[in-house]
């Protein structure tokens, strides 16, 4: 890949924006289109990142309209008839998924995986400031925005790459890590894989893919088929004994958590997670089981850094957590998702009432895990569905949020957009949560501002 200019079709992209950065960082020119302006965009465009909207050819800037030192990278999210996407091909520039460029990325680093159908970005960022703390370096691919780090990029001395390795269209499989964890494998993206099967599948091929002499840390209720040699293989858990868990764990004020880490090798005593939710003694056992594997980790410096993790944007992110009112947001948008999600929120708030707004995300998801959504969504209080965010997909007729309404079991209603800070402004709310991966999150800090001055609260 010899270019000096680089032009992205989906550059708003969690994962294309983080490539984006790395470019731009590299010094090579870079642009890009997206549908919509995001903070996120917006956050591009400051750094020197010129970014349009409109699929309009006449939009691409002048410097990328040759092929001889353009490259195209683009997400399997867009459509195929993208007018930008159709005049870059047919005028013959070498164009690229993002997985096939990260791929290439990540060929001369130690690569530190996290795959899973949820839990990995919180991972991958856990993975990264450990990284950080213990030796001073390394880098990382994010598919979020990390408080630590203010960004989705990580730059740093050393050869270590954290990475997530995401399975929608099977991207994953462009890797080739040295260690890996994967934290959960649901049935998910039917769209693309067809079934679960499919999926399992997909999950012991990414596994067969770790170099020889490398290690897996497999979550203790995954099964997938595994390579017969050349692999080490551990498990890890919350409280269940196996060779990475938490014991003795005891949830303090504010919903963190003090835990004793049991390794292989050793126990480090008195681990104080940094961020709330017992979910999150989770992710911290397998970013820590991964660490270990990529070389170890002293036992004084891994206590700073669970403690010193700042979480992640959209990932059970507290805008309010007060004994008046509580705020969180939070990205998931998968039925297991929404479970832990909801179930760890219960723990930490006991016989307080949960509020949920939920903006389901795909017409298919909604389709294929209905009575799974429904169900999870019936552990709340109360529950408000917003119409479905269509991403990259057509509406099909007769799957819409009421099709899940009809199966939630605690108190619902449909919600509009424009309903959402009325709503806020007049009901009695305890325990407020956000929900999903469609542009819910627009409204989040508008919904915290409401709750500031209704419960007279400064920022």
């Amino acid at each position: 890949m010899e270019f000096s200019h680089v032009y992205f079709v989906g550059i708003g992209g969690i994962g294309m924006s983080a490539i984006a950065r790395y470019f731009h960082h590299a010094g090579k020119l870079v642009a890009g289109y997206d549908r919509t302006a995001t903070p996120l965009t917006r956050e591009l465009e400051s750094e020197g990142i010129a970014v349009h909207y409109s699929d309009d050819t006449a939009l691409i800037p002048t410097p990328f309209r040759d092929k001889s030192h353009t490259l195209v990278v683009y997400t399997p999210a867009i459509p195929v008839d993208h007018t930008e996407l159709v005049w870059f091909r047919r005028e013959g520039f070498e164009l690229v998924k993002r997985s096939q460029v990260l791929g290439v990325i990540a060929r001369d680093k130690r690569v530190m995986a996290v795959a899973g159908t949820h839990g990995k970005t919180t991972v991958t960022t856990m993975t990264a400031w450990f990284n950080r703390v213990i030796t001073g370096g390394g880098s990382a691919f994010l598919g979020g925005i990390s408080k630590n780090f203010d960004s989705n990029l990580v730059l740093g001395d050393g050869d270590r790459l954290a990475v997530e390795a995401d399975e929608f269209d099977r991207s994953f499989l462009q890797l080739y890590p040295d260690v890996a964890v994967i934290t959960a494998v649901d049935a998910d993206h039917l769209d693309i894989y067809g079934d679960y099967a499919s999926v399992r599948a997909a999950f012991s091929a990414f596994a067969s893919q770790i170099k020889p002499g490398g290690a897996l840390v497999l979550k203790n209720s995954v099964e997938i088929d595994l390579p017969q040699e050349g692999l080490t293989v551990y498990r890890y858990g919350y409280d269940t004994p196996c060779d990475f868990y938490a014991r003795n764990v005891r949830m303090i004020e504010g919903g963190s958590a003090l835990f004793d880490l049991v390794c292989p090798d050793r126990v480090v005593a008195d681990c104080h997670t940094g961020i709330p939710g017992w979910v999150n003694v989770e992710n911290t056992i397998a970013a820590a089981a991964l660490v270990w594997c990529a070389g170890g980790f002293d036992d004084d410096r891994l206590r700073e850094a669970i403690a010193s993790f700042r979480g992640v944007r959209r990932r059970f992110d507290f805008y309010l957590n007060t004994p008046q009112i509580v705020y969180m947001d939070d990205y998931a948008h998968h039925p297991e998702e929404l479970r832990a999600a909801i179930t760890s929120l219960r723990g930490m708030f006991p016989g307080r009432t949960l509020t949920v707004l939920f903006q389901p995300h795909l017409y298919t998801r909604t389709r294929d895990f209905a009575a799974e959504f429904a169900a999870s969504l019936s552990l709340a209080d109360r529950v408000l569905l917003l119409p479905i965010y269509p991403a990259r997909e057509l509406p099909i007729e007769g799957v819409n949020s009421e099709m899940l309404l009809r199966q939630i079991t605690v108190p619902h209603s449909l919600i509009q957009k424009e309903e959402i800070l009325p709503f806020v402004q007049t009901a009695d709310l305890d325990v407020l949560v956000t929900f999903g991966a469609g542009d819910i999150d627009t409204f989040c800090e508008p919904i915290a501002q409401e709750l500031r001055e209704k419960y007279a609260i400064r920022p």
